[in-house]
């Protein structure tokens, strides 16, 4: 039950509210309290206490049937009779001033009707059956969704768990989210008699978990005046502070927005572009933000220009004629159309400047867009009025298009909270990432993620808890560790081991950003006491070298050991190389880069009138020319077969050097030598010698080496090689 005052704590906001093509009467709850007290209208007429919701709501429905809402309101009021708010009005201006922002959204009847009745269930004898008997199935769900948890039956996790109850409901039906946005907005607006420590209380939930759920829905009017309050409560004195900045910059008698404004429409006028050119005030936490980032403030600071158009295409249009006939400030541009947020809204960012230094920024919209803009997916109706056969997905339940990725990604990992105080703190983490990022598959799909997101969040979202096998990631085509923070716009190919036992390490909690992938790895910690959570796929020890497989192949010895030089033993006769000047003379192919046929190459005489050949790209190579050295003229012979170093880099499973020396075998590769390095930080690195019947063979191999699973990176050795 609400029963804050309708006076506020503090003096309201002084900016003025963003400009409506048509004009209201301002609403005086007092007045629809008396009107209230007088009873239901005549059956059949509208009762005068929602003449100004029915006004609203023809504003933007102009053929809705409003029978629906005079029987809601009838049966709100004479259920809520003789209950009153804090401040002493009649408790039925509450519901009926939450319709009425909803209405000024421009939300359907449901949604009206439900908010008419949102409260009865919760604090009248109304019941649920009753509701839907009367209004039918979606107006019960809708007040069911809104519905607070008795303290009784739950205690301290009555809150949380309301939450969670509200957010499952959303999941299917984001007009349930509306209704307690407009709700909490009212109650906001009104809780004046409050205790202080229950105003802060309040603000801070408002601050932490639904200002973040107006966002994320698109609603920014709720958003920005919900943020203003809050910021009142919360910080009084820099809400005062900003106050007297709007009031001091009021009284200047000079605008530099009225200016820039007066152009832009003169630049538009003279294009024979039909636009509207309004200046739409900064709301208080906007100025502030503002004034911290810039310090002192310009005329032009407190605001910003709105341009609205008819179509798509003037967008652009008056775009090309700003940016032609004022000064553009270029690092501004934004693209939201082209590249909408996911929170719906679409527009074009950008800012012009004048000789004096003033800067305008400008958004750039059509009417549409600016009516989604300002009330995200209240905008967009019923969500379920397209036709019955696309209401329903192929397993039953009700699609939702306005359901967006993150609420899915909410909704799957709140069931996993093992209790209210884990769910309701992940709750306002999760709520806190300001943005959602979008990252491509190679498969073509996609996933959104928030920002700061890693290749470990990726994986969980992908793969749910199979991610305990991932082994690593390629990001836009290259390795990259688990905790690389991913960009907008990158493509992930997560590297999956085969293992069913795979285990997450703990190490990957300090990268989980998302509480998807933190609760997984948490649960599987928590099921599995006393281990530290070794790296997925890795062998089985993490403290010495990889075991070497049947085929006898030995591990590296350990870094402080001298390791052996990989060096190819001279061809075997027949010899694929010849020095052009000096046929006769010896020749050593460079264990540094290992030349095979086709590979461009130069020599080097070294001592005992052997040349050592090298791929002419080899560092050694340039080395040898900055010292001085001659080079010598070689080339190939007519033999193709090859001896050279290869490395290979994979996640340490076990198994695996069995499984990559099979492969090579089956291709024809002839293992001369090979070392592995001990595992470190989940990674093994192995280099090979390999004796080739056909140099043509070697992209194959490197090919096949690289499908092993486990091995993420196979190259030709190309390393620095001491000097000759």
């Amino acid at each position: 039950m609400s029963a804050e005052a309708t006076n506020p704590a503090t003096p309201g906001p002084v900016v003025p509210a963003a400009p409506r093509r048509r004009s209201r009467p301002r609403i005086d709850l007092r007045r629809l309290g008396r009107a209230a007290l007088l009873g239901p209208a005549s059956r059949g007429r509208l009762p005068d206490a929602i003449g100004h919701v029915v006004e609203s709501h023809r504003f933007h429905h102009p053929d809705a049937d409003l029978e629906p809402l005079r029987r809601a309101y009838v049966l709100a009021e004479s259920s809520h009779r003789g209950q009153m708010r804090k401040s002493g009005e009649p408790y039925i201006t509450h519901p009926l001033a939450v319709t009425l922002i909803l209405a000024e959204l421009g939300a359907e009847t449901t949604t009206l009707t439900a908010s008419l009745l949102h409260d009865t269930v919760e604090d009248t004898d109304v019941t649920l059956d009753q509701v839907g008997a009367e209004f039918g199935a979606e107006v019960r769900y809708l007040v069911d969704g809104v519905t607070k948890l008795e303290k009784v039956d739950y205690g301290a996790a009555a809150e949380p768990e309301t939450f969670r109850k509200m957010l499952v409901a959303t999941g299917n039906d984001v007009r349930v989210m509306s209704i307690k946005l407009a709700d909490r907005l009212h109650n906001m607006r009104t809780l004046g008699v409050m205790r202080p420590e229950k105003q802060e209380r309040i603000a801070k939930v408002t601050r932490d978990v639904l200002i973040p759920l107006a966002e994320r829905l698109g609603v920014q009017a709720l958003k920005t005046e919900l943020e203003d309050l809050v910021f009142a409560i919360l910080h009084p004195e820099e809400y005062a502070y900003t106050r007297e900045l709007i009031v001091e910059n009021a009284s200047r008698a000079d605008d530099p927005l009225a200016e820039f404004a007066d152009a832009m429409r003169a630049v538009l006028r003279d294009a024979d572009i039909q636009a509207e050119v309004l200046i739409r005030p900064r709301h208080f936490v906007s100025l502030h933000r503002t004034a911290r980032k810039r310090g002192r403030l310009r005329g032009s600071d407190f605001g910003r220009l709105l341009v609205l158009v008819n179509e798509d295409a003037d967008c652009y249009a008056v775009l090309g004629e700003l940016h032609t006939c004022m000064t553009p400030v270029v690092s501004e541009f934004k693209d939201f159309i082209a590249v909408p947020k996911f929170n719906l809204y679409q527009s074009l960012h950008t800012a012009v400047a004048r000789d004096d230094g003033q800067v305008a920024e400008v958004l750039i919209r059509t009417h549409q867009m600016h009516k989604v803009a300002e009330a995200g997916v209240v905008a967009l109706g019923n969500p379920y009025a397209a036709p019955p056969e696309e209401q329903t997905a192929p397993d039953g339940e009700r699609v939702d298009p306005t359901r967006p990725g993150w609420l899915s990604r909410l909704l799957d990992w709140q069931e996993a909270a093992p209790d209210p105080d884990t769910f309701w703190s992940t709750l306002r983490e999760d709520l806190a990432q300001d943005r959602e990022i979008t990252v491509f598959r190679p498969d073509g799909g996609a996933l959104g993620l928030p920002d700061g997101a890693t290749c470990v969040d990726a994986a969980y979202a992908q793969y749910g808890e199979d991610a305990h096998a991932c082994l690593g990631a390629r990001v836009n085509g290259r390795l990259a560790t688990l905790s690389t923070v991913l960009r907008d716009g990158d493509t992930v190919q997560l590297l999956m081991g085969q293992d069913p036992a795979s285990e997450p390490s703990r190490e990957w909690l300090e990268h989980a950003h998302t509480p998807a992938a933190r609760i997984a790895i948490q649960r599987w910690l928590a099921a599995h006491p006393g281990t530290d959570g070794p790296a997925a796929g890795t062998d089985d020890t993490n403290t010495g070298p990889a075991q070497p497989p049947s085929d006898g192949i030995a591990p590296r010895p350990a870094p402080d050991a001298p390791a052996p030089r990989p060096d190819a033993p001279a061809p075997r006769p027949g010899a694929a190389i010849t020095v052009v000047d000096r046929p006769d003379a010896g020749v050593r192919l460079a264990g540094c880069c290992t030349p095979v046929p086709a590979d461009e190459v130069t020599g080097f005489a070294v001592r005992g009138g052997v040349v050592t050949v090298h791929r002419v790209e080899c560092d050694a190579v340039k080395r040898m020319a900055e010292a001085g050295r001659a080079a010598v003229d070689v080339r190939w012979g007519d033999t193709t077969e090859c001896r050279v170093t290869l490395f290979a880099e994979s996640f340490g499973r076990p198994h695996l050097l069995a499984d990559l020396t099979e492969a090579m075998a089956l291709e024809g590769a002839e293992i001369v030598s090979a070392t592995v390095e001990p595992p470190s930080q989940q990674r093994v690195r192995h280099t090979y010698t390999v004796q080739l019947p056909d140099a043509g063979r070697l992209p194959t191999l490197i090919r096949v080496m690289r499908d092993v699973p486990g091995v993420y990176d196979v190259g030709r050795a190309h390393h620095q090689a001491p000097p000759l």
